[in-house]
């Protein structure tokens, strides 16, 4: 059997790598760049290189912004409701909500959700900076919007766990999301009607 040359193997394997692309697909992706578009290929390796290189998280936020800026667009916006912040596993999840136009305060970007079976404990997300957000005073509402999961729902229960101390309404979006779902895939009308329709933790 024909065995295929390594650098292509590679590309292949990289492209498998990532969530959603399968053996079948990442192989497609591969011998299209290889064989129809140099220049998309190369336009891809230096989005590739830049992607970090030119990109960091926002200092109060978390979200992802450029490199040359300290704040993401939505905290140097002088006009987002400055006392209420939506707590969210990703930076995608910034952008899915943001699409809906129905929210218009501050994020807070967790970059996951608690698991202990697969070894992610509080220290090891954006847990902290949160609390002590809130600890400074000045926070209305926080909004809990981790997927609807068993690790979404432990994460939410930690933070209302430890934000209970402070006069600070703690609510979660309402159950407009499927169980199991992921905020990425869900349409802008399920969003907004999660959103207005998020309730008080008890």
């Amino acid at each position: 059997m024909a065995r295929i040359p390594e650098p292509v193997q590679n590309l292949v394997d990289a492209f498998s790598r990532l969530p959603g692309i399968g053996p079948r697909t990442a192989s497609r992706l591969t011998f299209y760049l290889l064989k129809n578009n140099e220049a998309a290929a190369l336009q891809l390796a230096e989005a590739l290189e830049n992607l970090h290189a030119q990109t960091h998280l926002c200092r109060e936020c978390f979200n992802i912004t450029t490199a040359d800026r300290e704040l993401c667009d939505v905290c140097a916006d002088e006009k987002r409701d400055q006392d209420v912040i939506c707590v969210v596993e990703s930076p995608m999840d910034v952008i899915v909500l943001e699409q809906t136009d129905g929210y218009h305060g501050k994020y807070h970007v967790l970059h996951g959700l608690l698991s202990p079976i697969e070894g992610i404990n509080p220290e090891d997300i954006r847990l902290a900076p949160l609390i002590n957000k809130v600890a400074r005073g000045g926070i209305s509402e926080v909004i809990i919007a981790t997927n609807p999961s068993l690790e979404g729902d432990a994460t939410a229960l930690y933070i209302q766990q430890k934000l209970a101390d402070y006069d600070v309404r703690i609510t979660r979006l309402a159950r407009g999301l499927p169980i199991g779902g992921e905020l990425e895939y869900a349409d802008q009308n399920t969003l907004l009607r999660a959103l207005s329709g998020r309730q008080k933790m008890v």
